[in-house]
C-alpha cells in the first residue's frame, strides 16, 4: 500500500546551534538516500514558511481567503514524502526514521487507488 508521511512542525523551533544543524542535516541525508534505495518509495518537497502560505475556504457560496495557514496549532506542514509499505507497521517505521519525528510529528495517510486499481 502507498502511504504519505506528512511532516508537521514548529518551523520556529528548528533552531539550535552550528553543530547540532549539521547533525540535522546529515540524518535528513541519510534519510533521503534510504528513501531513494526503497522500492516504491519517493523523498518529497520542502516548503516555504507557513507565512508564504493563503488558504481559501468557500462556504454558503463566499470565498474566504487567508494569508498565512488558518490553523489553531503551534505546527504547521513543512514537507511529506511516498513510501510503499506492506502494512502500517511498515509505515510507522519510516515515519520513525525521519529525522523531522523528533522535533514535529509524521502523519500517516494511506493513499486511495486510483479507480481501476486493486
Amino acid at each position: 500500500m502507498r502511504y504519505m508521511l506528512l511532516i508537521h512542525h514548529d518551523e520556529n523551533d528548528l533552531g539550535g546551534d552550528a553543530g547540532q544543524q549539521q547533525a540535522l542535516y546529515a540524518d535528513w541525508g541519510a534519510f533521503n538516500e534510504a528513501l531513494a534505495k526503497a522500492e516504491g518509495a519517493a523523498s518529497g518537497e520542502r516548503m516555504q514558511p507557513a507565512s508564504a502560505s493563503t488558504t481559501v475556504r468557500v462556504r454558503h457560496g463566499r470565498t474566504d481567503i487567508v494569508d498565512g495557514p488558518y490553523a489553531d496549532t503551534k505546527e504547521q506542514l513543512g514537507g511529506y514524502f511516498f513510501v510503499e509499505a506492506e502494512n502500517l507497521d511498515e509505515a510507522i517505521k519510516w515515519a520513525e526514521r525521519c529525522p523531522a519525528s523528533r522535533y514535529g510529528a509524521i502523519e500517516i495517510r494511506p493513499i486511495m487507488p486510483a479507480a481501476g486499481d486493486h
